[in-house]
């Protein structure tokens, strides 16, 4: 048995066994739609819940960032010490 024998004997077997997977396989219509039904519906459920949980995400970030700038303004205009200039007695009597 030569090199080019045995070459074409493997090609012949991977030939064969591939035509074996494919006709093996089942071509109902019926079924592949089914599956591609199933398939739609779970990645709108899974697209659905991603949507869902960025929403929250984004609106809890929101309150913390609306509640956050309230307490800043609120702390900014609120006067913790008198800055204006006080007058002393002796100013009185000039």
């Amino acid at each position: 048995m030569n090199a080019t024998t045995a070459k074409f004997g493997g090609l012949v077997l991977a030939a064969a066994l591939s035509l074996g997977t494919a006709f093996a396989q089942n071509t109902d219509p019926n079924r592949d739609m089914r599956a591609a039904g199933h398939d739609t519906k779970g990645a709108v459920s899974n697209t659905g819940h991603g949507i869902a949980s960025g929403t929250k995400k984004v609106y809890h970030k929101s309150v913390h960032g609306v509640r956050k700038g309230y307490h800043k303004t609120k702390h900014a205009l609120t006067p913790h010490h008198d800055t204006t200039p006080h007058e002393t007695p002796d100013q009185h009597t000039r």
